[in-house]
């Protein structure tokens, strides 16, 4: 194994001295033509003989307790099996004594959606109707609060993110010019194109679970489900091959993960369990609702004396989870009197987690519209106030920043936009009933890297096969993965096999965080160096006098075919790659800058994006092709987080409202308009042995604050609620 602590970092730039010239160029994706076919196998469309169907049961309470659950209805009911009202603990057979469950197996409640029982039957259409006739009572708590506005919510500081220092209000009071704002964000859901899905198989005889399901990272989800059913990990084999996007809703085990598995162990058959759309929504995960408060003093200059940044989410009772809105101001913008201080409240709605770009998603936009009032009540360019505030060490560690191309970004992203910058006087523009406006705001997003490992095998015949559990969501890792192996490996990708999704295979981080390709490709990189060695053993040359190109080894003026030169054998080489002391050593983070122009309805509020860019430093481009798409998709994001997309939660029971695609509004493609994306040519050799960074949570960090300074621009109002929907326009609209 080729194994490496990241604690140097790595300036060689290997891959730009490789010979196939593939690294960086925009391929097709390999998974595409399956995809587009319907010959790519989700979660839920594997085939399994003798297959039974679940439903999961969900409460209709916010807290208490199930006291009686009648299962007699569902289990008379034609094709019915069984009716699973604790996952761990108990099961009701349609063939034995129909009645009520034994009250030990009743569950606790703390949220209205939280599943409480399974039913099972030959066909999910069977298990469905069944399902609406389990009769179940409850004991419900009077009051818990269920939202962040109840008077009896308790706010804690998370004190792991908390920064004091100076004296931020006497630095508000000297300020020449200063802003001190409230901003609020609504709540969102992942709303992935497939749902949550499992199939799950137990094997009663070798007492071991293959399990079909819908998951992002399978090195955490192995451990997991194992617990969670009290097997032994070795017992337990997840595949996952194609995920229908995650965006952070599939990063652990959900309800109908361990309700098949937990079925198909008790009833000896195939279980799948596929969540609706409603389910998915109301009892997966959140992105919780922020309060936030900005307060920015500044001199004369526009430059930074004072930053303070504090924010308010909310979480189930017991969770540690809390969205990390502070994420960016940490290390961003200038200002030595500091006040970074994240509150959560307990209230009683489905459990707060990873959504798009958790922390700077929702931080970065209230963040850059405070900017922009500084930028206004200054006088200055929005793009010349940042480029005066970024500071030459992290503001509160004291630490250097890796290679950071912010301000390459904000200046070759107004020269790409045309921006004007000079005038930002509301109402300058009209079109008939359109206001028209300019808004622009900074990108960031912390880069993570994380522990990884890949096998590389070189086969025979001169083709290669990459394998590593981690998975691909719709992110391009078949792609990459393939590139940095023929790249470094002197072959054509299409004849790189990549095998992802399989918890058998060496364990990966996963998607999520954005750390994917530069972790498990680092894994493959070094797994290939472990390859050129052996070749170069071969040659009986060193490794610098080693070219590898479409099939060859070239070295002291000899070329030889892989095929002969590997005598009919296979090479295999595991790489692994772990963090080291450049995570601690350096501020390692993802920038850019967006620009866009709106159109504003000067009748009915409504506010339309014309145009947007975003201009973007992610280290090594490792492809062009779906480093671009994921930009397009995080900018796609803004503009339902600016403008459409808010969780609806009833204040009587807690329930959501808007629990599907029709009720909460994601942008579709009338809303985006052509995207368009710039990167800036960057290497970081303290981000990862590639030198690359992660890209596809940077594309939405910021980008909704630009809206809305374009709204501002355009119309006159300032917005300081998230989404900006028509009627919180209206009232103050210029008259038209």
């Amino acid at each position: 194994m080729n194994s490496l602590t990241f604690d140097t970092p790595d300036a060689r730039n290997r891959l730009d001295h490789m010979a196939q010239g593939v690294i960086g160029k925009p391929l097709p994706r390999p998974d595409g033509p399956l995809k587009v076919s319907g010959a790519a196998t989700y979660a839920a469309e594997y085939t399994a003989e003798g297959c039974l169907d679940g439903v999961l049961v969900t409460a209709t309470i916010v807290k208490g307790r199930v006291t009686r659950l009648d299962e007699a209805g569902a289990l008379a009911m034609d094709g019915v099996v069984a009716v699973i009202t604790d996952p761990r603990l108990t099961t009701r057979s349609a063939q034995g004594t129909a009645g009520e469950a034994p009250a030990q197996h009743l569950p606790q409640v703390d949220y209205w959606g939280q599943p409480i029982a399974l039913v099972v039957a030959e066909t999910f259409e069977q298990a469905r109707d069944a399902a609406k006739r389990l009769v179940v009572e409850y004991d419900a708590d009077a009051t818990p609060p269920v939202s962040p506005d109840d008077p009896a919510v308790e706010w804690k500081p998370k004190d792991a993110k908390t920064v004091r220092q100076g004296d931020l209000a006497h630095a508000m009071r000297e300020a020449a010019h200063a802003v001190d704002v409230e901003i609020t964000t609504a709540g969102h859901a992942s709303a992935a194109m497939e749902p949550h899905a499992t199939i799950a198989q137990w094997d009663t005889e070798a007492r071991k679970l293959t399990v079909h399901s819908s998951l992002q990272m399978l090195n955490y989800n192995l451990p997991e489900l194992a617990d969670s059913l009290g097997l032994e990990e070795e017992q337990v084999h997840i595949l996952a091959p194609y995920v229908g996007g995650g965006f952070g809703s599939k990063l652990g085990i959900s309800a109908e993960g361990v309700a098949a598995s937990v079925a198909a162990m008790q009833l000896g058959r195939p279980v799948r369990v596929v969540m609706s759309r409603q389910q998915v929504f109301q009892c997966v995960m959140r992105r919780s609702e922020t309060r936030q408060r900005l307060r920015l003093a500044a001199d004369e200059d526009g430059r930074l004396t004072g930053f303070g940044h504090e924010g308010w989410v909310t979480n189930l009772p017991g969770e540690f989870f809390a969205e990390p809105v502070l994420q960016a101001s940490e290390f961003l913008y200038r200002g030595t009197n500091r006040l970074l201080l994240n509150s959560v409240g307990r209230i009683h709605r489905v459990t707060a987690g990873s959504v798009r770009a958790p922390g700077e998603a929702v931080g970065m936009q209230a963040l850059e519209v405070a900017m922009d009032e500084l930028a206004n009540a200054a006088g200055i360019d929005p793009v010349e106030l940042r480029l005066r505030n970024i500071p030459e060490r992290h503001p509160s560690k004291d630490i250097p920043y890796s290679s950071r191309k912010l301000a390459e970004c904000l200046r070759e992203g107004a020269d790409a936009f045309g921006w004007e910058g000079s005038d930002r006087t509301p109402c300058r523009r009209r079109e008939g009933e359109w206001w028209l406006g300019t808004g622009m705001a900074t990108a960031a997003r912390v880069h993570n890297f994380s522990k990884a490992s890949a096998r590389v095998v070189l086969r025979p015949d001169g083709t290669a096969e990459v394998a590593t559990d981690m998975t691909d969501i719709g992110t391009g890792t078949y792609a990459v993965l393939g590139q940095i192996a023929g790249e470094m490996l002197g072959l054509d990708p299409r004849d790189v096999l990549v095998s992802l999704g399989d918890s058998a295979l060496p364990k990966g981080p996963g998607s999520g965080g954005s750390w994917g390709a530069a972790s498990s490709g680092s894994a493959v990189y070094l797994a290939c160096e472990a390859l050129r060695e052996e070749l170069c053993d071969r040659l009986g040359c060193d490794a610098a006098d080693l070219t590898l190109k479409d099939g060859f080894a070239i070295a002291h003026n000899q070329r030889q075919a892989l095929v002969d030169l590997l005598g009919g054998e296979s090479i295999e080489r595991t790489g692994q790659v772990e963090p080291g002391k450049t995570e601690d050593e350096f501020c390692q983070a993802m920038y850019g800058a967006f620009f866009t122009e709106v159109a504003v309805n000067a009748y009915t509020g409504e506010t339309r994006v014309q145009r947007m860019l975003g201009t973007f430093g992610i280290g090594r481009v490792l492809n062009e092709m779906t480093a671009r798409s994921q930009c397009q998709g995080g900018m796609a994001w803004a503009i339902g987080s600016a403008l459409t997309e808010e969780l609806a939660f009833d204040p009587r029971d807690g329930h959501l409202v808007n629990c599907d695609l029709a009720e909460y509004h994601i942008p579709v493609n009338l809303d985006v308009p052509h995207l368009e994306v710039h990167f800036v040519e960057e290497r970081d050799p303290a981000a990862s042995p590639l030198q690359a960074k992660g890209v596809g949570e940077l594309g939405i960090c910021g980008a909704a604050g630009a809206i809305n300074n374009a709204i501002r621009h355009a119309c006159g109002v300032r917005v300081h609620s998230f989404p900006m929907t028509p009627d919180k326009l209206l009232a103050a609209l210029p008259d038209p």
